[in-house]
């Protein structure tokens, strides 16, 4: 099992997206090349789990992460957080050593 958590408050506002989604509909986080500093997180609704993805679960929200991006998001917190400049799921990646301002790239 990997040390990736998901927040309380994340996990409501997964759950009240995925309520809108067909039935079986999962978060798939993962990491991709790109973004303003190497490396971007990305989100989709997703149906198919493949034998090898972690998977979280908490307050009725799925959680889905193939083994390439468990890696880069090793004690990671998946938070929805939702300030002045808006609501967003935010990653507080402890392997980050730099970010982009809106926290959706980041370089190991």
């Amino acid at each position: 099992m990997s040390d990736i958590t998901v927040t309380e408050r994340a996990a409501r506002r997964i759950g009240e997206i995925l309520r809108r989604e067909p039935p079986g509909s999962m978060l798939r986080v993962s990491v991709e090349g790109g973004g303003c500093s190497g490396f971007q997180y990305r989100f989709d609704i997703d149906r198919a789990q493949a034998d090898d993805d972690v998977v979280i679960r908490r307050e009725g929200a799925t959680v889905l992460i193939d083994q390439i991006s468990v890696g880069y998001l090793a004690g990671s917190e998946i938070d929805f957080v939702d300030d002045l400049i808006g609501a967003s799921f935010r990653i507080n990646n402890p392997q980050a050593t730099a970010s982009c301002g809106c926290g959706t790239s980041f370089s190991l």
